[in-house]
């Protein structure tokens, strides 16, 4: 049995009210009222919830609500951004971020409490591992985010990053579930090409994404073009070592005739050089490939620095000149940590943020 309602597919439904002796025709109210009204009460008094369906709601055999509580919601200067954090029902937090405008908001959706991944300049990587998300975990993070736009902004979620805390891949089935929820035409209905997951380079899940029925984005973090380099900003190298990722890349990309986009975080006097760039130029040839870079965020746990905006220009022209597109993403939500990197479920006033932010700048 699925944990909570929010985490049951479609097909989920089906099967818990047959297996309770109800028709399973009457999953469609049940899934109306959960995944596209967002209801988490009165569910039986809706209109169209036949009395066996409302005796399995309030019997012990069906799945509860998603205990998830918002203990606070940030702004960032920005105008863009909001990041969420979100208690369990274990005490455990995460944090999810809406990035966007009227139109076109993106819900940043975390995967796991922490990460095992490691990479030393992310925030989420330096608190460790604690435990995955459950579907309805994930799923109930994207309704908390749409439930808030309906209400301050009549709009509704346009698309959907597994780029929060946590490593996506390591948590598959549970992410591929909440993807189903959410992509479902029954519910959200946010199409499968706005998704895109986003991996440390979990060649595993990489593989098994590439024959999962549904089309969602790829992004792989690579941040350096040679394994001894990558290897010491991002560990999980050693056990996935680049020749190995691409390769799985490739594979992806053959399997769904789509593009991969790479990310790389640019770290001032670190791999920000023309020489890296002309190196991942190289490395990525021929590839169906499209690069981001992205300036480093600041984090508590990591001493490195920004890049200069020259450098960054540099670095873009010289992939872009090798025949890949590219593009530098936008720093949204740094003043509240809610840029890439930045998650980490821990509350500080903003002054301390806008300091750190400023040390960064300046250094």
């Amino acid at each position: 049995m699925k944990d909570v309602l929010e985490g049951c597919t479609y097909a989920d439904l089906e099967k818990l009210l047959e297996k309770s002796g109800v028709n399973p025709v009457h999953a469609r109210p049940v899934f109306n009222a959960v995944q596209r009204r967002l209801l988490r009460s009165d569910i039986t008094s809706l209109e169209g919830i036949l009395p066996p369906v409302r005796n399995w709601l309030e019997g012990e055999r069906a799945p509860g609500f998603c205990d998830i509580h918002e203990i606070d919601a940030t702004p960032s200067s920005d105008g863009f951004t909001q990041k969420y954090l979100l208690r369990l029902g274990d005490k455990t937090e995460v944090e999810s971020v809406r990035m966007g405008f009227p139109g076109r908001y993106t819900a940043c959706l975390s995967s796991q409490v922490g990460c095992a991944m490691g990479c030393v300049f992310c925030a989420t990587g330096q608190m460790g591992f604690s435990r995955n998300l459950s579907a309805g975990e994930i799923v109930a993070q994207a309704h908390h985010v749409e439930r808030a736009l309906r209400e301050r902004h009549g709009e509704r979620l346009r698309n959907i990053v597994m780029m929060g805390m946590g490593e996506p891949m390591a948590n598959f089935d549970a992410v591929m579930d909440a993807l189903d929820v959410l992509t479902d035409t029954r519910g959200l209905n946010i199409g499968p090409a706005r998704v895109a997951i986003s991996t440390v380079g979990h060649i595993p899940g990489i593989l098994k994404l590439a024959r999962h029925p549904k089309r969602y984005s790829l992004a792989v973090s690579l941040h350096g073009a040679d394994d001894e380099e990558r290897g010491q900003l991002v560990p999980v190298n050693k056990k996935w070592p680049l020749s190995d990722l691409l390769e799985a890349c490739r594979e992806y990309s053959a399997i769904k005739r789509a593009r991969v986009f790479f990310a790389w975080t640019l770290i001032g006097g670190v791999n920000d050089s023309r020489e890296h760039a002309h190196k991942l130029a190289g490395l990525l040839k021929g590839m169906d490939a499209h690069v981001n870079l992205i300036p480093l965020n600041p984090t508590d746990g990591f001493e490195g620095q920004a890049p200069n905006e020259t450098d960054v220009r540099a670095f873009q022209q010289i992939i872009q000149e090798s025949g890949l597109p590219s593009t530098v993403r936008q720093r949204r939500g740094i003043d509240v940590a809610a840029g890439c990197g930045q998650l980490k479920a821990v509350r500080k006033p903003r002054a301390v943020l806008e300091s750190r932010l400023s040390k960064h700048r300046s250094s």
